[in-house]
């Protein structure tokens, strides 16, 4: 099996890869501990440490609303988290699309990866779920020039696997302890009301899911959140930042596209 070290090096060459599939990684063995099986894994958080503190996220994305709430985030000072797909509501090569990672990413906004297709983790082999994880990590890679440190699993669905995958490839799993239920269908009014309720109940701190491919969302809630959040004294911060760790696994220039930045 490929050593976290060895991993990573295999990495440094990513932008000139022509193939988006990184090589094969052995599936772990698994340890029996009085009858229970186990396998070491990934760190996995659902919360921030620091106090008074908001990690608001955004999944599914690239999409067509990204320029304009990064805009709306960095008009009023605050830093948030985009855990992108690869190819899900839109292709992340799509040049509108890598204009909005690469955008978000400028203005300082933390980049995860939310995978490939968007596809439930659990339901995969193990060779699927690097691929999945692999072709994410590459776009993002090849576009800001950074490499991430973070991932947001499908659904919130992991496994054994999942939790391995993830710490072979360097990466910390970050789920979340708010919801403004936007992709479930709920209005503005209610995702207000939800984000009222976190203020009334004085929570210290929250890594709040919400999505980038929700006009609602972008328009109507987000800048309700920041403004009611503020004026009840809470900050703004990444999810690395509200945990203290590094952003990226590390950083170098982005590529030149060619013909192989395709979905």
């Amino acid at each position: 099996m490929f050593s976290l070290s060895l991993f990573t090096l295999a990495f440094a060459a990513i932008s000139t890869l022509a193939s988006p599939i990184a090589q094969p990684v052995a599936e772990p063995t698994a340890t029996k501990y009085n009858g229970t099986i186990s396998r070491r894994g990934a760190n996995v958080y659902t919360s921030c440490q620091a106090p008074k503190t908001i990690a608001l996220t955004f999944d599914d994305g690239p999409y067509v609303f990204g320029h304009d709430l990064v805009d709306i985030l960095s008009g009023k000072g605050v830093k948030a988290t985009f855990f992108v797909n690869g190819n899900n509501w839109r292709c992340i090569y799509d040049q509108d699309m890598r204009n909005n990672v690469k955008y978000a990413y400028d203005k300082g906004h933390l980049i995860g990866s939310h995978t490939w297709g968007h596809l439930d983790l659990t339901t995969l082999s193990w060779d699927q779920i690097h691929d999945q994880m692999w072709r994410t990590e590459q776009a993002i890679m090849r576009i800001t020039g950074a490499y991430p440190a973070h991932m947001r699993p499908p659904y919130g669905n992991y496994n054994d696997l999942v939790l391995q995958a993830a710490q072979i490839r360097g990466q910390d799993v970050f789920l979340w302890d708010f919801d403004n239920q936007d992709s479930t269908g709920a209005t503005p009014q209610t995702s207000h009301q939800l984000y009222d309720a976190a203020i009334s109940q004085q929570v210290n701190n929250l890594i709040a899911l919400n999505h980038e491919t929700y006009s609602t969302t972008v328009y109507d809630v987000v800048g309700y959140a920041i403004d009611h959040l503020q004026a009840a004294g809470y900050q703004f911060a990444t999810v690395a930042e509200c945990l203290g760790l590094p952003a990226y696994q590390y950083v170098g220039a982005p590529a030149t596209p060619d013909a192989s930045w395709t979905c």
